[in-house]
């Protein structure tokens, strides 16, 4: 029978200063070897951009993928209440679960500024996470969805 090693990382080291896992956002012209674009050379920096550009992205906005992305924004006008903050919870679990099965959610924090008046049309949204196969590297990242 076989044994499968858990000691190895399911995934490749991210010591090799040649590979490159994913292209880096903000789009920028690459200097070096990686190519046209820059791109990122760790896994846990392009799970980082993955989950930007998901959370930036409306559904229906990417052709030939409609259920690609999370409508955040039709949130940004509503009363912001503890239903509204459970509901916009559920969406990016639900969104992260099917396109992101390989991230781990540890805390999710979804916020709205009550005091500012400009500061309504604003959601703040802070994310801390972990890849699955390698739950000792947590990893952060804070947004802001801003209405126009």
């Amino acid at each position: 029978m076989a044994i499968k090693d858990i000691t190895r990382k399911p995934y490749i080291v991210d010591r090799d200063n040649n590979v490159f896992i994913g292209i880096d956002y903000p789009f920028r012209k690459s200097d070096g070897a990686e190519g046209w674009f820059t791109s990122n050379s760790t896994t846990i920096e392009a799970v980082k951009s993955n989950i930007r550009f998901l959370l930036m992205t409306e559904r229906g906005e990417r052709i030939m993928q409609p259920n690609l992305g999370i409508n955040l924004r039709k949130h940004l006008f509503e009363q912001f209440t503890d239903e509204k903050r459970i509901t916009v919870q559920n969406e990016i679990l639900d969104t992260f679960n099917y396109w992101l099965p390989f991230v781990k959610i540890k805390k999710l924090d979804i916020d709205m500024s009550e005091t500012d008046p400009i500061g309504k049309n604003k959601l703040s949204i802070f994310i801390l996470f972990n890849i699955v196969q390698d739950p000792n590297t947590t990893e952060s990242i804070q947004m802001v969805i801003e209405g126009e």
